[in-house]
């Protein structure tokens, strides 16, 4: 039999049973020794049979899959599949499955409400720091701040204004500076 191109059917007589590919070892009687307690021989004789008719059938079973692996990995090949291919497609199911689990869903709406909650609350302080700095502006201490700034940038630009240094203006447009009359 050739185990490269034979296509294994589970139904046949010999169930695709290769000799070369048997990896079991057979059940030896001489060397079983006694019988263990609590078991007939014929009892014993009975599961011995069935564990050897278990492993023939795993056996085969491991030789149906690695055809199926080997026909599946043809067919991927014919059809220009990549390992890569599959990677993608198994992480994007993955992503899939934990979207929809309820842990992730829970995160999501916890995180969801935290986030409404720390909006609500930077824009109380916002509006907080705001209207303390209206009512500071509004006050009779900076008012008066305020005044004695506005006079002392007064008499610096008036200073300026009548300065007999002899300097001129690189603009050549006249001898005074440009007068800043921006508020404070």
């Amino acid at each position: 039999m050739e185990s490269a191109s034979q296509d294994i059917n589970l139904n046949s007589p010999n169930k695709g049973l290769l000799a070369d590919a048997m990896t079991d070892v057979p059940v030896d009687n001489a060397a079983r020794g006694a019988a263990p307690e609590g078991l007939s021989v014929a009892e014993e004789e009975e599961l011995r049979a069935e564990l050897a008719k278990v492993e023939e059938e795993i056996g085969t079973l491991r030789q149906v899959l690695a055809a199926k692996e080997r026909h599946c990995g043809e067919l991927k090949r014919k059809l220009g599949l990549t390992p890569l291919d599959g990677l993608k497609q198994n992480l994007s199911k993955s992503w899939h499955d934990v979207q929809v689990s309820n842990a992730y869903k829970k995160t999501q709406e916890t995180l969801s409400q935290a986030g409404q909650k720390t909006s609500a609350a930077l824009s109380n302080v916002g509006s907080v720091i705001s209207r303390k700095l209206g009512d500071m502006r509004n006050s009779a201490t900076f008012k008066s701040f305020e005044d004695r700034v506005g006079t002392i940038k007064s008499r610096v630009v008036g200073s300026r204004e009548n300065s007999t240094d002899g300097l001129h203006s690189p603009s050549g447009a006249g001898d005074k500076p440009p007068q800043d009359n921006a508020p404070f």
